[in-house]
């Protein structure tokens, strides 16, 4: 039997590994820049459930000058990834733990802009996170079906059905995925609704598969659901289950100001034909709240 030659050289990693509502996360502290060569294979290989650690993503603490840090996120395919909110949130519990920020609101950067996080509580190695997202003034609903497109941070499909449970998310999350309606993908929301609130099944693009919860998919389809149930202006508060827990979203509903009444896409995709794009609305003070958790932290190490 013949086995393939040892690599030359070697690289120990030092990892940590948080979870928000079962959306799991490798995080390294790169503040002096130790991993920023890391290539997209080798982020992929550590994300990679059977020869990696294992995870739904990949972020880099960093230093920012104007911020106490900031979020680099990638997929766990190891591309740069758009806003994740569970991210969000288990970072911040990483900067917690790492001693960089307190338990009072502060502000961090990520890839579309500033974020705002506030450690609520803590219990053991739980946190529990509000999280500022971004404000949405611009939408798409599908003429004639209950399916809108809101960017929340990440591009996301939100479809209303009578059981979630019964949909083969990844089977049909995929086929629209992967649809020429979006040529640079789309997350894929299912979404129930229930008596205590929304249950939601996300597709990811990036991980191509199920995950157990998505921060920015969430948000999104709490503002569909506000949305599809005309709940007018004001303050609007959902409860969400997913299969790895619970999350909150709340947000300010209202009448969008002349300055935001003007044709954008939607999100990076162009808005497809049988979407009509909606711009006389905006959601503004965004949050999204749950608990972050610290799972493990070891050392790996990956060929050069």
């Amino acid at each position: 039997m013949e086995f393939s030659s040892i690599p030359a050289s070697t690289k120990q990693i030092h990892f940590y590994k948080y979870q928000g509502a079962g959306n799991d996360f490798i995080l390294l502290d790169n503040r002096n820049q130790e991993y920023s060569a890391l290539s997209y294979q080798q982020i992929a290989l550590l994300c990679d459930r059977r020869f990696g650690i294992g995870a739904d993503g990949f972020m880099l603490l960093e230093k920012h000058e104007n911020y106490p840090f900031c979020m680099s996120f990638f997929n766990s395919d190891g591309m740069p990834g758009s806003m994740c909110g569970n991210g969000g949130r288990c970072i911040c519990a990483f900067a917690k733990d790492l001693g960089i920020v307190g338990d009072t609101m502060f502000k961090f950067w990520s890839s579309d802009g500033e974020h705002e996080g506030t450690i609520l509580s803590k219990l053991g190695n739980q946190y529990l996170v509000r999280l500022k997202m971004r404000d949405v003034s611009l939408y798409a609903k599908q003429e004639g079906n209950e399916i809108y497109l809101i960017d929340s941070g990440s591009p996301h499909y939100i479809s209303f059905v009578e059981d979630c449970d019964s949909i083969d998310v990844v089977k049909e999350g995929k086929k629209i995925r992967f649809s020429k309606d979006f040529p640079h993908g789309v997350n894929v929301n299912f979404v129930e609704q229930q008596a205590s609130g929304l249950k939601v099944r996300t597709y990811e693009r990036g991980v191509e598969d199920e995950t157990f919860s998505c921060g920015t998919g969430v948000t999104a389809s709490s503002m569909a659901f506000v949305l599809k149930e005309n709940f007018g202006t004001g303050h609007h508060t959902v409860n969400l289950s997913t299969k790895g827990g619970n999350l909150q979203v709340d947000f300010l509903l209202n009448q969008a100001p002349a300055s935001v009444l003007k044709s954008l896409p939607v999100d990076e995709n162009p808005v497809p034909r049988h979407f009509k794009t909606q711009h006389n609305m905006v959601f503004s003070q965004v949050h999204l709240e749950g608990l972050a958790t610290f799972v493990f932290e070891g050392d790996i190490q990956i060929n050069l």
